[in-house]
């Protein structure tokens, strides 16, 4: 066979290297390289320690990965390390599995109820239409928005309201910059490009951007002041329930000394920012573009068929069943997110294969990316690596354990990812418990501020919260002009806000 010429071996090495993690940076990929090489070398030469050492090294990586989520995304870094985390011998197959058939129930939650929320889109999205364009006071309609994503994010999944949320901004800035551009509702149009809006509407555009703004930003974290109250509101919340052994009600029950509180101080926040203007919100819609959106309402509604009809009428009657098995618990969520999508694709009409397919996009990314963490998780368990900080906040005196282990969840939280955090900590709470080392009351006020913890802070930065990571990445993002930066700007005075009142609610009543 004959050998490949030196031109040929350099242009294939060069094509291996592009393919590598894809369009990530340079020195991304070379850094993760260097990751990859040092961990089994380092592993090999520290002798008795290198386990620990390694571990604490592989915890670190990952969290970078999280960390990194824009440059890429870290299902293929992430699990790259897992990989040669079970290579080298951090972590066996065998701890693996352990870890993914204890939280099956988070797995199917992904699976099955983001899905089953997808083919509920259409009610959603007129909903909100209806709030945009029926409120007339800014102030009002961004508290009624932050509201409506609490509400719908503690009984379906903060991810799939933040997607009907950016799905109606796209909607409407595309309506109005088409018009703005001189053109019909129903003629194609690049939204993404400003040469052709015309001088006049310059500056309603950026105005309508700002208002936008405050919008999305106020709607997300409304989904994790309502997504932290519920067991299925985020994906770690079932992780604790299911280690608490808490049905719905139960989880409710728990929280709400912490959640309660901390729900109405953030709708208080919403309010004094809107009528403060500060920190970029407090923009009102202007009169021009109202009129445009309420123009394109008009044309929709009356292009509406019977058949849409009656499929926003299945929808809403399913979206009261699916409350109604939530808070009765008739099966785990990750069944009656299969019902859901049983009932909605028949009762309106969805067989073909490739449409329900797509209900499953947004959803199984995420799956994979937690069976990765749940590798992580093992790497911790098998190595022991948590275990002193565990043993330090049960050295604490009790009253303060509870408080310490919030903070430090927070803090953990808003640099990575608060399903893994939350993962990893009540697994070592739970194993304390199970030890005899704590008692069940101080194992629930532990889960709490385990949950709490993960929850509330983690709004600091588009790395805490998967909602506003989803938000940062979106379409809708560069077309208002969210960046990393503002988004932080933002989301400042509801951290403050929201650690201050988790905090001292968890001091008090937990």
């Amino acid at each position: 066979m004959p050998s490949l010429s030196h031109d040929t071996r350099q242009t294939l090495s060069r094509g291996l290297a592009r393919n590598f993690l894809g369009q990530s940076p340079r020195w991304y990929k070379q850094l993760m390289c260097l990751f990859l090489i040092t961990n089994p070398l380092l592993l090999w030469f520290s002798g008795p320690q290198g386990g620990v050492i390694v571990g604490w090294l592989l915890l670190g990586e990952f969290i970078f990965t999280l960390a990194m989520a824009l440059k890429c995304y870290p299902l293929q870094p992430g699990g790259l390390l897992a990989l040669e985390a079970v290579v080298i011998g951090m972590a066996s197959p065998e701890a693996i599995m352990q870890e993914m058939e204890r939280n099956l129930p988070v797995i199917l939650l992904l699976m099955f109820m983001v899905a089953g929320i997808y083919f509920m889109k259409p009610l959603l999205l007129y909903a909100f239409t209806k709030i945009i364009l029926g409120v007339r006071s800014k102030t009002w309609l961004s508290l009624m928005f932050c509201l409506s994503s609490a509400l719908l994010s503690a009984f379906l999944d903060a991810l799939t309201v933040t997607a009907v949320i950016i799905g109606i901004a796209v909607g409407f800035y595309s309506v109005y910059h088409k018009v703005a551009s001189g053109k019909h509702f129903d003629t194609q149009h690049d939204h993404a490009n400003d040469v052709s809006v015309e001088a006049v509407h310059s500056e309603d555009l950026e105005d309508f951007r700002g208002f936008l703004r405050s919008l999305l930003m106020h709607g997300a974290v409304g989904t994790a002041l309502g997504g932290v109250s519920t067991m299925i509101g985020e994906p770690q919340n079932l992780v604790i329930a299911k280690a608490a052994e808490w049905d719905f009600i139960d989880f409710f029950l728990a929280m709400a000394p912490v959640t309660v509180p901390t729900f109405f101080a953030g709708l208080a926040l919403c309010v004094l920012l809107e009528r403060g203007r500060w920190f970029g919100y407090g923009q009102r819609l202007p009169a021009s573009v109202r009129r445009i959106l309420e123009d394109y309402d008009h044309h929709q509604g009356s292009r509406r068929t019977p058949r849409e009809r009656a499929a926003l009428i299945v929808q809403a009657v399913v979206a009261v069943l699916l409350v109604l098995a939530l808070a009765l618990h008739m099966a785990e969520v990750g069944l009656i997110g299969l019902a859901v999508i049983i009932l909605l694709t028949a009762g309106n009409g969805i067989t073909d294969e490739h449409q329900i397919g797509r209900a499953f996009q947004e959803s199984l990314p995420f799956t994979s990316l937690l069976v990765v963490f749940f590798t992580i998780v093992a790497v911790i368990h098998e190595q022991h690596l948590f275990q002193p900080f565990i043993q330090w906040v049960l050295s604490l005196p009790i009253e303060e354990q509870a408080g310490a282990l919030f903070l430090a969840n927070g803090l953990l939280s808003a640099i990575s990812d608060n399903v893994f955090v939350a993962t990893v900590y009540i697994t070592q709470v739970k194993n304390e418990f199970v030890a005899g080392n704590i008692s069940r009351e101080h194992f629930h006020a532990l889960a709490v501020a385990v949950n709490t913890g993960t929850n509330l802070p983690s709004v600091a930065t588009p790395n805490g919260q998967a909602a506003f990571l989803f938000l940062l990445t979106s379409a809708i993002a560069p077309l208002v002009r969210l960046s990393y930066g503002r988004m932080v700007w933002m989301a400042l005075p509801y951290t403050v806000l929201m650690t201050l009142v988790g905090l001292a609610t968890v001091r008090s009543f937990i």
